[in-house]
């Protein structure tokens, strides 16, 4: 186990700032949640809505935004003694081999749960001594894709009330099949704001990151994921630094993916395969000048990542005002914009 990642100020998340249910069935438009905007040197915060997130971009930025689609992967499953256990797929390896979360413990390696339509999937080993995630080989009658849009839902946490659909954890520019959980800072926009930001100068490129289940939470440091920088991206990138622009990371995600495929001299270049990358304050950031993100539990080990980002002071002056000003936390929650 990691060691625990202090965030900025100690505080207790409050349950009425947990964003149960999705903004549209708190009757808001998706671009309709808050943002706050904080300036990383002088720390000066403003708050807003989502939709005026082209009113604090300019001509020449570069907004990366994460690609992955959402997979309904989570599935029910038997153990022999016919008690049912939900079983989260988070990652998927070479050779029908996955990371997946059984919900459920203490587990026996080489037992076998049973899937529906006669698919099994086998319990190898605790993956990387982790106490929650295994190494499982999944025997399936179909496609995993297909399988899992078959049998499958979304992964939900119990924080979430109801059940929603898989478009409620999709963000509008999924493309590429293959994350667990919903890269979700990017779920507030719209094609309107798309198209308000193109309108305005501000360039949009992709990058794919399959993001894991919970990842990186439960003080645990975050594990490999298959990244993509295309060569397009990586351009988009060295145009906009040399061009005076800004490249803002539209989730953690993507901040992962961009510096995984920083080269030695410090620049973007076109890279695929596995990242394992911890992004520390020690390590700093060199791909970025800014952040689009969701607000951080106080046990996630993403605030060594929003440190490298911000710095402590500036974190801990926004996390009192998102607090101060009853922001909502999670995947349905608000927005903050770290510049």
């Amino acid at each position: 186990m990691a060691a625990l990642v202090q965030p900025p100020i100690e505080f207790t998340l409050p349950p009425d700032l947990e964003a149960h249910v999705p903004p549209e069935a708190r009757g808001l438009a998706r671009d309709q949640v808050r943002l706050m905007v904080t300036d990383r040197r002088t720390g000066a915060i403003v708050h807003g809505r989502f939709s005026a997130l082209p009113e604090f971009l300019r001509a020449g930025d570069l907004v990366v935004v994460n690609i992955s689609a959402t997979l309904p992967a989570a599935l029910t499953a038997h153990r022999a003694d016919g008690r049912a256990v939900a079983l989260h797929l988070s990652t998927q390896l070479p050779g029908d081999l996955w990371v997946v979360e059984p919900r459920i413990s203490p587990l026996t390696p080489g037992e076998t749960l049973s899937l529906a339509e006669g698919g099994r999937a086998i319990m190898l080993l605790p993956y990387r001594r982790s106490g929650r995630l295994w190494l499982a080989h999944l025997d399936l009658p179909a496609p995993i894709v297909e399988y899992l849009h078959r049998w499958g839902r979304p992964i939900a946490y119990p924080y979430v009330w109801g059940t929603w659909p898989l478009s409620m954890s999709q963000t509008v520019y999924a493309e590429v099949p293959g994350s667990a959980e919903m890269p979700s800072a990017g779920r507030p926009f719209t094609r309107g704001v798309l198209t308000r930001l193109r309108e305005n100068g501000v360039g949009i490129a992709t990058v794919v990151l399959h993001a894991g289940v919970a990842s990186p939470e439960r003080d645990e440091p975050p594990y490999e994921e298959f990244f993509d920088v295309p060569m397009a991206t990586a351009e988009a990138v060295r145009v906009a630094r040399r061009n005076g622009g800004r490249v803002i990371a539209v989730g953690t995600t993507v901040v992962r993916a961009l510096e995984s495929s920083v080269d030695p001299a410090g620049h973007v270049v076109a890279s695929r395969g596995w990242t394992d990358l911890v992004i520390t304050p020690e390590r700093g950031v060199r791909s970025i000048d800014g952040l689009l993100t969701g607000l951080h539990e106080p046990r996630a080990s993403h605030w060594a990542m929003l440190e490298a980002v911000a710095g402590r002071a500036v974190l801990a002056r926004s996390y009192r005002a998102a607090l101060d000003a009853g922001y909502l936390w999670h995947e349905f929650g608000d927005l903050q914009l770290l510049l």
